[in-house]
């Protein structure tokens, strides 16, 4: 291998779950590498070999491996502010049942997994990662530089929300600083969501997070407005104070990119968030041109017409795509390419819901094939004039009895998550 020291590029293996990570700087954990695969599934096995600056982390399913491999080559992650780079490996699966430097990362990997599906009972096994384990509590302390944009409260809900269940968030200015408090369900989230946003900007080149562990266990809220709120109970008073969060959002907007945080891949491109950290939030580019007053609220304004390409256009129809994409919003249109069927059209309630869409569904395999969703330059889908021809791959959903987030207190907006094996049935009679 020492021929093909090319930086950052090597020639490509055939698709494996086994993948080479190289150019690891010191001092990263096996908690960190870990963290790279688990916005694309669940990571099954690491082997670190520290004094190379390389790993091999083995992924469960050869999809998983693709989507990662796929979604880090435009771009290049990061691990202690140094690229790394990720290839397939030669070995179709790890075994490492006696390598003696294998003892350590492995604790890292069950709590990295038992975050990632839900049970928090073997986080402590972190301790043995040698200090990873975090001494902090759930409440973050949030300071946001460089505001130029307004930052409302479900602006930021809908960042940290990707890293666990946020229970409440106070914001406040002090010191001249826009600063809040958020507190989650478990300090695990905490410690992930500290370390994948710590530094990264909301908005591209401004209103940057700056993220601490606070000393407080606990926040009080009394009110839920447009300041504070405590997402575990509804019954809380408005309080008296005038709502401000209009007046707030009517600064008026240039044109601009909204991207969480700023990684520098190419637009819309956000892996399948399988994780409620999200090491990779990549992208979520949403391009604004909203006039004053025009914009919905909790959202971050947008387009909501995206554009959905790599389709199996045997399998492919606007009603199966009308469902799959109901899944992460109300969809109100899609239009299947009448000369190129593999592309299509699918237009969503809100700009909020379309960037949902793309960040559970963009990379997620469909009747064989890797499906791309990003946003499209059209504002909306027009539906066809009388006589034209269509075939019937035009449809307007706008008034469909399935849609799932009208009610906007609807217990839907808190059960969304990313296409898995096992499927939730409710309502049976």
């Amino acid at each position: 291998n020492e021929k093909k020291k090319t930086k950052g590029k090597r020639s490509p293996c055939s698709p494996s779950r086994v993948l080479h990570i190289r150019q690891i700087p010191n001092g990263v954990t096996g908690a960190e590498v870990v963290s790279l695969g688990l916005p694309f599934g669940k990571v099954t096995n690491l082997l670190m070999l520290r004094g190379k600056g390389q790993a091999f982390l083995e992924m469960a399913s050869v999809d998983a491996a693709v989507s990662m491999v796929n979604y880090y080559t435009p771009a290049t992650p990061h691990l202690h502010n140094q690229p790394v780079y990720i290839q397939y490996s030669n070995y179709k699966e790890l075994r490492t049942d006696n390598q003696h430097n294998q003892a350590r990362p492995q604790p890292a990997l069950q709590c990295a997994n038992a975050v990632q599906h839900g049970n928090l009972g073997i986080t402590s096994a972190l301790a043995a990662e040698g200090g990873v384990l975090p001494s902090h509590g759930s409440v973050l302390r949030i300071v946001v530089e460089n505001v130029f944009y307004p930052v409302t409260l479900d602006i930021l809900y809908q960042i940290f929300s990707k890293f666990g269940f946020v229970l409440k968030i106070v914001m406040f200015h002090k010191n001249n600083q826009f600063q809040a408090l958020l507190q989650y369900a478990d300090a695990m989230n905490a410690y992930y969501a500290k370390m994948s946003l710590d530094g990264h900007c909301i908005y591209t080149g401004c209103c940057t997070l700056r993220i601490d562990f606070s000393k407080l266990t606990n926040l009080t809220v009394k009110y839920n407005n447009d300041k504070s709120r405590d997402f575990t109970r509804i019954d809380l008073p408005f309080g008296d104070g005038q709502r401000t969060m209009e007046a707030s959002l009517s600064t008026p907007f240039a044109t601009q990119n909204t991207i969480f945080p700023s990684y520098t891949g190419p637009p819309g491109f956000a892996p399948a968030l399988a994780f409620p950290q999200g090491a990779a939030l990549g992208p979520f580019t949403v391009t604004t041109s909203a006039a004053p007053g025009h914009m919905t609220i909790p959202g971050i304004p947008g387009n909501s017409v995206l554009l959905v390409s790599n389709l199996n256009p045997e399998a492919i129809t606007p009603y199966g795509l009308f469902i799959l994409f109901g899944v992460y919003g109300d969809v109100h249109r899609v239009k299947i390419m009448f000369k190129k069927r593999g592309i299509a059209l699918v237009q969503m309630a809100d700009a909020t819901q379309a960037q949902l869409a793309i960040n559970y569904l963009n990379g997620q395999r469909l009747y064989g094939r890797v499906m791309h969703a990003t946003l499209s330059k059209y504002q909306t889908i027009q539906l066809p004039r009388e006589g034209q021809e269509d075939k019937g791959l035009t449809k307007d959903y706008s008034n469909s009895p399935l849609h799932r987030f009208k009610n906007p207190c609807s217990k839907n907006f808190q059960n969304i998550f990313p296409p898995s094996a096992t499927l939730h049935l409710s309502n049976i009679p």
